[in-house]
C-alpha cells in the first residue's frame, strides 16, 4: 500500500470517528428525542407502579415524548431490574427501584447486578411504616414494646412479607437498633399479615401506613410509631420513630428512577432536571401524598448518589448481622 492510500485511509477513519463523536453529542444534546421506557419490577396495579405512572405522566408532558411503564415482577424484584441492567446505556432504559436494589445484592447468592450497576436520576417518595400492634398488647410506646421483647419468655414475633422487603428491613433494623431478637412469621405480601394481626397472632408488624391507617383510626390497631421524616398526615398523633426516642431505626425506604451504569452525564443530568420539575408540580406532589407516600424535594445527581451510597452500606450492615440469605 502506498504512502498516499496509507494517508487517505487515516484521513476517512479520522472524519468517521469525527462524525460519530458528533452523531452521539447530537443525540445527548437531543435527548429525549424518542419514546422512554421504564421498567417497574413489581405487579402492575400495585402503589409502585402507580407512582411510576404519577411521575412519568408529569415528565411525558414536559418532555412531549412518550414514557411507556413496562411492570416486569418476578424474583422479588431481581427479573426487572436485571433487565434494566443489561439494557443499552442510552437513557432510554429506567427502573423504578427502591430498598431492593441497595438490598438484594447482599441477600441473594447469584445475582448478576448490584447498585453499581445503575445511576440514579431522581428519587420520588420517602415511603414511611408504621411499627403496628394489636390493640390488647401492653406495650403503648416503643420503648414498652423492647422492654415486653427482651422479658417475654418465648419471645415475640413478628409479620414478614417477604425476604429483603422493606418490611423485613425496617424490623431487622428495628431489632439491630435495640438489641432486640423477634421471631420471623413469614406471609405472601402484608394483607395477609395484618389480618392476622388483628387476630393476636402475630405480636408486631412494620407496615406501609397506607394499608393500616384505617385501622389504627378504628382501633382495630395500635401504632407506637412511624418511620418518617415527619409525622404522616394520616397518623399524626404517632411519633417518629426520631421523637420516640430511637433515631437509629428511623431510616425511611425511599423509590425512585435509575439507569443503567454508563449513560452519558449529559443525560443523566437531563433526567435529574426534568424530575426536579416534574416532583415541583403541586400536583404530583398531591398524588403521591394521597398514597400515604412522603414527596421528595427535588435531588442532583450527587445528592442522589451520595443517598444510594449510605443506604446500601445501612442495608449491608443490618443483613450481614440477622445473616438475611437466599441462595437463588
Amino acid at each position: 500500500m502506498t504512502w498516499a492510500a496509507r494517508s487517505r485511509i487515516a484521513l476517512w477513519a479520522a472524519a468517521l470517528t469525527l462524525f460519530g463523536s458528533q452523531v452521539e453529542a447530537q443525540a445527548q444534546t437531543d435527548f429525549p428525542n424518542r419514546r422512554i421506557h421504564v421498567i417497574v419490577p413489581y405487579p402492575a396495579g400495585g402503589i409502585v407502579d402507580i407512582v411510576t405512572r404519577i411521575t412519568t405522566d408529569r415528565l411525558s408532558a414536559l418532555w412531549g415524548q412518550p414514557i411507556v411503564v413496562e411492570a416486569k415482577p418476578g424474583a422479588n424484584s431481581n427479573l426487572g431490574t436485571e433487565f434494566v441492567a443489561k439494557a443499552e446505556p442510552d437513557g432510554y432504559t429506567w427502573g423504578f427501584l427502591g430498598p431492593a436494589v441497595m438490598a438484594n445484592p447482599r441477600i441473594y447468592a447469584n445475582l448478576r447486578w448490584s447498585e453499581k450497576s445503575f445511576t440514579g436520576v431522581g428519587v420520588v417518595a420517602w415511603a414511611p411504616a408504621a411499627m403496628v400492634v394489636n390493640p390488647g398488647s401492653p406495650a403503648k410506646t416503643v420503648k414498652e414494646f423492647v422492654e415486653l421483647a427482651k422479658t417475654t419468655v418465648g419471645g415475640l414475633n413478628y409479620g414478614n412479607a417477604g425476604v429483603g422487603s422493606s418490611v423485613h428491613l425496617n424490623t431487622a433494623i428495628f431489632m439491630s437498633g435495640t438489641q432486640t431478637q423477634i421471631t420471623s412469621v413469614p406471609y405472601k405480601g402484608q394483607p395477609p399479615a395484618i389480618l392476622d394481626l388483628f387476630a393476636d397472632r402475630i405480636h408486631l408488624m412494620f407496615a406501609s401506613i397506607g394499608l393500616v391507617a384505617q385501622h389504627v383510626q378504628d382501633k382495630k390497631l395500635k401504632a407506637l410509631a412511624v418511620i418518617g421524616n415527619q409525622r404522616s398526615p394520616l397518623l399524626p398523633d404517632v411519633p417518629t420513630m426520631t421523637e420516640a426516642g430511637y433515631p437509629a431505626i428511623n431510616v425511611v425506604p425511599w423509590y425512585g428512577f435509575m439507569v443503567p451504569r454508563g449513560t452519558p452525564q449529559p443525560v443523566v443530568e437531563k433526567i435529574v432536571a426534568g424530575m426536579g420539575e416534574a416532583l415541583k408540580d403541586p400536583n404530583v406532589r398531591l398524588l403521591l401524598e394521597k398514597q400515604a407516600l412522603e414527596p421528595v424535594e427535588p435531588k442532583t445527581a450527587q445528592q442522589i448518589a451520595d443517598l444510594i451510597a449510605t443506604d446500601t452500606e445501612r442495608y449491608a450492615k443490618v443483613i450481614r448481622e440477622a445473616n438475611i440469605k437466599l441462595n437463588e
